[in-house]
């Protein structure tokens, strides 16, 4: 197959044909998903160096474990899963008081300098109400919000008990909420 072809073909097919050994297609998969892994690993790790760091590990990991993916077309969520994995266990390592960095919500197209300052000013203010919450509950917003993660799967990626994801996930948005009141 032409290699510009690889890229215009599904995720099914490029992790098939990784499987089977084809380092090219996983090329495809890691140009594919590789911006989109740095960026939700920066979130969750609050260092671009230990996103880099989990990005890699997870594309190690995936290589490794490619055929254990049941569903060849669900590569994407896997690959963002692999990805938290690592992220959360470089944040577990580390222990660290880093400020949450990179945090990224675009100004509306039609913005004036005003308005960027307004939306640069509140996401400076949601920034330092997620760094100053708890990890758990940081953790547990970023997977939900920013990663689209269901309780179950927050759970499951941080070893704690559903009830446990719904409390900190309910005391963090309360956070956000008594902290943003200035802003409605």
């Amino acid at each position: 197959m032409p290699a510009g072809a690889l890229e215009d073909a599904p995720d099914a097919f490029l992790v098939l044909r990784a499987t089977d050994g084809d380092t090219r297609a996983f090329e495809v998969l890691v140009r594919r998903y590789a911006g989109l892994m740095r960026a939700y690993a920066v979130r969750l790790t609050r260092s671009p160096a230990d996103a880099d760091d989990a990005v890699q590990e997870a594309f190690i990991t995936a290589w490794d474990t490619l055929d254990t993916l049941n569903d060849p077309a669900a590569v994407k969520p896997w690959l963002m899963r692999v990805v938290s994995r690592k992220s959360i266990d470089r944040v577990r390592a580390r222990r660290g008081d880093a400020a949450l960095e990179d945090w990224d919500a675009p100004a509306p197209d039609s913005s004036g300098p005003e308005q960027r300052v307004l939306v640069h000013s509140q996401l400076e203010a949601v920034v330092g109400i997620l760094d100053r919450l708890p990890e758990m509950q940081r953790q547990c917003w970023v997977l939900k919000e920013s990663g689209g993660y269901s309780y179950q799967e927050i759970a499951e990626e941080l070893d704690v008990p559903v009830p446990t994801v719904r409390g900190a996930l309910a005391r963090a948005r309360r956070a956000l909420i008594r902290g943003l009141e200035d802003w409605a």
